[in-house]
């Protein structure tokens, strides 16, 4: 997935609270609704809330997304 692509799921999924599922460069997968995308350089993070934890949240890094998808 380009960057674009990557920016645009997120926060269509963000806006619409659904899950996602997000797998990094190194394999590793994140499952949890977006609550905050944030392309500045000096964060350039998404932040997840994970299911059932309202409390919780996961800052991925965007660089190291390879790919999202709605769950």
């Amino acid at each position: 997935m380009t960057y674009e692509d990557i920016i645009a799921l997120l926060g269509y999924a963000g806006g619409h609270e659904q899950p996602v599922r997000i797998t990094t460069s190194d394999r590793t997968e994140v499952v949890g609704i977006p609550m905050s995308v944030d392309t500045d350089v000096t964060a350039n993070e998404v932040y997840l809330r994970p299911a059932g934890s309202a409390d919780t949240e996961i800052a991925v890094s965007l660089g190291a997304i390879e790919a999202v998808e709605l769950v």
